[in-house]
């Protein structure tokens, strides 16, 4: 079902049909969103367990809805080339689908408690992490069998992401702290302390050389992850947004040109921050509910946001 909303009077700065529109389907609570890298299709998951595939333009139909998962999807990301998709569950597993098809590839088995998180490489073999309630970080090599890595954390893992180069993990949990692991040494480089609650997202900025995350002490930080960078590798705290006793992971994202932020916010409305001069540009109502995760269109001025209150909405920015 699809309502266009606001008149047609308005400056338009993209090819969607209406300046917002709003997406709905969805029967439970969507935690998770993202645009296929070419722009052209989203994907959704959440509470119900099944991913929604959308057409970004016209209409913006649910062509697809893909079943396999027993359990809330929690985290969804594309592979580079968007030919591949992966969706972390509470039903302990890290699912790989097929976009063009839908079919599931592959099942990765091997955490023993909820998977919070999962994202896969930049370049490169087809690598994919995934971070658990079972204090675990796995890496997954796509062309075996069973876990290759397997990196012991203290507490939860709720967000992690790898470095431009994945010969690192960046992960942060209830810990606070953000940590950076090193694949060939299989050890634990440095530690980046500087939340002061549960870390419920992190993005690699386009250049690969920032780390943005997002915190229920009502943070967003960008972290400075290059080789030799200063010990305070924090250079920008971003404030605005909000997270409530509901502790849903509210995930963050980074524009492709790497000058704005999004984060989800538990007061209803998607934030955008200039990441040059740290102001809010954009607090977008719609929402009736809290919004899990925002993110950015590749290729054009289009937010893409989900919430808790079953909808997905595309807007045009400027």
């Amino acid at each position: 079902m699809l309502r266009t909303l606001l008149p047609s009077q308005v400056k338009r700065t993209s090819s969607l049909d209406a300046p917002i529109m709003l997406l709905s389907g969805h029967q439970g609570e969507v935690y998770c969103g993202k645009f296929h890298p070419d722009g052209t299709l989203l994907a959704t998951a959440g509470f119900e367990r099944q991913i929604f595939m959308w057409n970004t333009y016209g209409e913006c139909e649910n062509f697809a809805v893909l079943s396999g998962h027993t359990g809330a999807i929690l985290d969804l990301n594309f592979s580079t080339d968007g030919s591949v998709m992966f969706s972390a569950s509470t039903d302990k597993t890290v699912g790989l689908w097929d976009t063009e098809t839908g079919m599931r590839l592959k099942r990765l088995k091997g955490h023993s408690s909820y998977i919070n998180c999962c994202h896969p490489t930049r370049r490169g073999p087809t690598l994919v992490a995934s971070g658990s309630d079972d204090c675990t970080i796995k890496l997954w090599d796509t062309r075996k069998r069973g876990c290759v890595q397997t990196f012991q954390e203290t507490y939860q893992v709720t967000a992690l992401t790898f470095n431009d180069t994945a010969g690192q993990i960046i992960c942060g949990g209830i810990e606070n702290h953000l940590k950076v692991w090193d694949l060939r040494m299989s050890g634990m480089l440095y530690k980046m302390p500087g939340h002061m609650d549960t870390i419920t997202g992190l993005s690699l900025s386009p250049d690969g050389s920032y780390i943005l995350s997002n915190s229920m002490d009502n943070t967003l930080r960008i972290w400075d992850i290059r080789p030799f960078a200063p010990q305070e590798r924090c250079v920008k705290i971003l404030q605005g947004h909000q997270h409530n006793f509901e502790k849903n992971l509210l995930r963050c994202s980074w524009s492709t040109d790497g000058s704005k932020v999004s984060a989800g916010s538990s007061d209803w409305c998607v934030y955008i921050w200039d990441t040059t001069s740290r102001r809010i540009l954009y607090k977008l109502p719609g929402h009736s509910g809290s919004v899990n995760e925002a993110a950015f269109h590749p290729t054009e001025p289009i937010v893409m946001s989900v919430g808790s209150d079953k909808q997905i909405y595309m807007g045009e920015i400027e």
